[in-house]
């Protein structure tokens, strides 16, 4: 595959790139390129995880080098969301989780590097960079560039402004050149790109996957049980989730369904079937994204059909991740659930 090749790939499904130029100049460019993508450890993953994890399998395929960041310590300065005594619990149940997801979408865990941010965030070179932006940069500033991420409160604690300049540094510590996040992580990634020149390095190109809307018809949230499908509900709970999900006939906007086809289902096979009745007018095959929403807002597809169709390549995609995940992590990092 060529640079102009590796774009597109790369480009499809992303939300926004900062900058394509960039990319572009980085791909023909230099040899070899290193991405990383980085979840704190927090709540339970969700079905919303695969957009990004499907990035990295666009990314992995281009012949870049990936790497996973477990943020450990960033769960624990984000207003305390994970117990420092559960930190080790669930860095592991999201790197299961992660292989697992890659699998899943036909990629390699074996060509993701695995990293927590406890490794290396203790060492003096890190501490220094932490620093040198701690004396630069203003609350105000830090507390914007984290807003979308980070829980501050009405009396916010340290920990949350903390939080961005351990995000930027992060990037250089990994040698990323690309810096993957979903949409909601372009605040930290833009204050990274402003502050790392700064203090002498270089700022990273980034690129955000969109958010799948929850089944509520607001984000899909780990925080909100009505509003996900977690990576590891079995068939009935998926089925019951979606056959409950919002989904106005005819409403294209903020539409679960909609989305988990677009950037889950097809990229994964392609294809969607809708299976229907021959009275109703028989099943309804499509390779094309746009014909399905449009013949949706047209009303030629009944929600509870839609339902039906998105929950049984859903339940499929999530058979790997049931056969292998191991019960006993999920227990040990969320034992109160």
């Amino acid at each position: 595959m060529d640079a102009k090749g590796k774009l597109e790939l790369i480009k499809r499904n992303l939300e926004e790139m900062v900058t394509e130029k960039e990319l572009a100049k980085l791909l023909a460019e230099k040899k070899k390129i290193t991405a990383y993508l980085g979840y704190a450890p927090t709540g339970k993953l969700h079905i919303g995880h695969f957009v990004p994890v499907l990035k990295m399998k666009d990314l992995i395929d281009c012949g870049i080098k990936f790497k996973f960041l477990t943020a450990d310590l960033h769960a624990h300065l984000d207003d305390l969301k994970s117990p420092w005594e559960l930190l080790d619990a669930r860095s592991k149940y999201y790197e299961e989780s992660i292989k697992l997801m890659l699998k899943a979408v036909g990629g390699d865990p074996k060509k993701v590097e695995f990293v927590r941010g406890s490794s290396f965030q203790y060492k003096e070179d890190y501490v220094k960079d932490v620093l040198r932006m701690a004396a630069l940069v203003t609350l105000n500033r830090s507390k914007r560039a984290a807003a979308e991420v980070v829980r501050f409160g009405d009396e916010p604690k340290l920990g949350g402004f903390i939080y961005p300049l351990m995000q930027s540094e992060d990037v250089i510590a990994l040698g990323a050149d690309i810096a993957l996040g979903g949409i909601d992580q372009r605040g930290p990634y833009m204050f990274a790109r402003d502050i790392l020149p700064e203090i002498g390095h270089k700022k990273p190109v980034c690129i955000f996957s969109p958010l799948v809307a929850g089944l509520t018809g607001d984000k899909m949230s780990a925080s909100v049980e009505k509003s996900k499908v977690e990576i590891t509900d079995d068939e009935k709970t998926v089925e019951n989730k979606i056959n409950s999900s919002f989904c106005e006939s005819g409403n294209i906007k903020e539409n679960a369904l909609l989305e988990m086809v677009k950037f889950i289902i097809m990229p994964v096979g392609n294809k969607f079937i809708v299976e229907r009745d021959k009275k109703y007018g028989g099943d309804l095959k499509y390779d094309d994204y746009k014909k399905l929403e449009k013949d949706f807002a047209d009303k030629k597809i009944h929600p509870a059909d839609l339902k039906k169709a998105v929950a049984k390549p859903i339940n499929k995609l999530l058979v790997t991740i049931r056969k292998n995940f191991d019960t006993k992590i999920i227990k040990k990092a969320y034992p109160n659930d």
